[in-house]
């Protein structure tokens, strides 16, 4: 039995001690569907995967770079609170790290799951970071760049804090904390959140208008000056509940479990992976020419994908946003990772291809978005199987993709 199948198997037998960031659904819910069938390899392309890192990696679940960075460099988030910094060049992890983030609770699901550049970076030496804090609790908070470009000031500025304590007042769960920030082309930022966790969304947070947990926010996060210390942040105009009943800050709702999402840099179309319960996983696309996905519904909990959850699916005056793209857990597949749009320059026939992967299975699939909705091109790549659980995609600065593995690994996606 290999270390896939055994971490597989632990989460099939004993899911309560799942290596802390399995991101897998709960039991239950309904799948009128049958198995949704692999998608065959693409014929005429050939790819393959080129170690970067093997060794120094401590449980890594994200890598990134800021898009206008005059260095050749990785920026790869441990889970555990640290942030490295690879030389692309010399395949070199330095051995200073970037940052090191203390007041964080790394149990379960939680930890420093989320990292964005400020789209003026290279001059104001801004960055975001999103962290569980020793109460559970989600954080925004605002660091600089030192003297040094490659280690970060050690203080930081608190942006907002979203809680995770149930509406029963008492309740805390350790899993769907999601965690994916990023800015978007209106200069916003973009915050994913899980439903809070636990199993099945027991306490309907992700259809309550009022809970920020199981939505995408939008935050204004370049206003300093407000008298609240804990709201350094403005509402951008445009939220959809800004002038209504329901949180200011929301911009999308009904996700379970966003484990990674991203903008293509080609489009501005925001991907959306969601995980589901226990038995449908999908991508979420917003269009942007066609609003972002402003007051989109993606269904959790009324739908896991486009099957009912939790009747009645069909409410009279509520439009929900169908999944561009679904798979079941046939064989083992258990909990999708997100990734990007490849639009880097290594692999030219594949512009405008999303790559996404199975956490459990770890395979790597693809697809092109057509006509705004329709998923065409699905492709299987067994190549790029690293043997690991693929915990996110990374991007570098040119759009060439990577794959981050649980286990310390990073590759990079090639021509074969």
């Amino acid at each position: 039995m290999n270390l896939r199948q055994t971490v597989l198997r632990g989460i099939q037998v004993l899911s309560s001690l799942v290596l802390a960031i399995s991101l897998v659904g709960c039991p239950g819910g309904s799948s009128t569907s049958g198995s949704t069938m692999t998608p065959p390899p693409h014929p005429a392309i050939g790819l393959r995967l080129e170690t970067i890192v093997n060794q120094g990696l401590s449980f890594p679940v994200f890598a990134t770079a800021p898009r206008n960075d005059p260095g050749n460099r990785l920026f790869i988030v441990e889970k555990g609170g640290v942030i490295k910094i690879l030389l692309l060049d010399t395949k070199q992890l330095l051995p200073t790290p970037f940052l090191t983030v203390t007041g964080i609770s790394a149990a379960g699901e939680q930890g420093l799951l989320g990292l964005a550049f400020h789209p003026n970076f290279v001059t104001n030496g801004v960055f975001y970071i999103y962290v569980n804090n020793t109460s559970g609790d989600s954080e925004i908070r605002r660091y600089t760049v030192s003297a040094n470009p490659n280690v970060a000031n050690p203080t930081s500025t608190p942006i907002i804090t979203i809680s995770q304590l149930m509406p029963d007042g008492f309740t805390r769960f350790s899993n769907h904390k999601a965690g994916w920030i990023d800015f978007g082309p209106d200069g916003f930022l973009y915050v994913a959140l899980g439903d809070g966790g636990g199993g099945g969304d027991t306490f309907n947070n992700a259809q309550n208008v009022d809970s920020l947990l199981g939505k995408m926010l939008r935050l204004n996060v370049d206003m300093d000056a407000f008298a609240d210390p804990d709201r350094n942040y403005a509402i951008p105009a445009g939220n959809p509940f800004a002038l209504t009943a329901g949180a200011d800050e929301i911009w999308a709702l009904g996700l379970r479990n966003p484990w990674r999402a991203s903008f293509d840099r080609g489009t501005w179309d925001l991907y959306i992976a969601d995980v589901g319960q226990g038995a449908r996983e999908e991508v979420n696309v917003a269009i942007a020419a066609t609003g972002g996905g402003n007051g989109a519904n993606y269904g959790w909990k009324i739908m896991e994908g486009t099957n009912c959850f939790s009747p009645p699916c069909n409410v009279p005056g509520l439009t929900l946003t169908p999944p561009v793209l679904e798979y079941d857990h046939s064989g083992g597949a258990c909990s999708i990772t997100g990734g990007y749009v490849y639009r880097g320059s290594a692999i030219p026939a594949l512009q405008g291809t999303y790559f996404y992967a199975d956490y459990c299975l770890g395979f790597v699939r693809s697809f092109k978005l057509v006509s705004g909705m329709t998923a065409t091109e699905q492709t299987n790549w067994p190549t790029l199987d690293p043997n690991e659980n693929i915990t996110s995609f990374g991007e570098d600065k040119a759009g060439e993709l990577y794959i981050v593995t649980q286990q310390g690994g990073l590759y990079r996606i090639v021509p074969n």
